[in-house]
């Protein structure tokens, strides 16, 4: 879905470069957004009622996708 909220490359344009940059030559990296993307889309489905669930469930999914992203934010920050 195009309207998807957390997006990586929406919640954090200065790092869009770094981002693909890192997708292309980190296998570690691509896979983290890989599954950041995934689970971002599970739960945009959830918060709209497309994939109805429960609120403690639909909770687990948002801490972790905020995991996912804290890593990727901090291999995106970290200098190499």
């Amino acid at each position: 879905m195009s309207d998807t909220p957390h997006r990586l490359v929406v919640d954090f344009p200065e790092l869009s470069e770094q981002i693909a940059a890192l997708k292309a030559n980190d296998p570690h990296f691509a896979r983290l957004v890989s599954d950041y993307d995934a689970l971002n889309e599970e739960v945009h489905l959830v918060e709209t009622d497309v994939h109805p669930m429960e609120d403690l469930a639909a909770a687990e999914l948002r801490k972790k996708r905020m995991h996912l992203k804290d890593e990727i934010y901090k291999m995106l920050t970290t200098p190499a």
